[in-house]
């Protein structure tokens, strides 16, 4: 499948406010727009997954250019993600 230049830059924003919110709620506030944009694809890897695993439904799917984008386990695995990072490292 293919994906228009507007549905990817609709993806990326999508993804970037996916990956602000979860580094809210982590508790983090280091990194700017582009961090938050990984955040949000890590989010949307890692989210589904463990909603697999636990055969939790995706309540809130946004789909664009024919590609499904799930933006509350984007946001959850990305809190997720930055929780363990946060676990991992060391503060000084």
């Amino acid at each position: 499948m293919t994906m228009s230049l507007s549905g990817l830059l609709i993806l990326i924003v999508i993804a970037a406010v996916c990956g602000a919110v979860g580094k809210a709620i982590a508790g983090s506030v280091r990194g700017g727009l582009i961090v938050s944009t990984v955040l949000g694809f890590i989010g949307a890897l890692l989210g589904p997954w463990v909603a697999r695993l636990l055969k939790l439904p995706e309540p809130f799917m946004v789909t664009i250019d024919g590609h499904p984008f799930p933006i509350l386990w984007s946001i959850i695995g990305a809190a997720l993600f930055v929780a363990i990072i946060h676990l991992f490292s060391r503060r000084r």
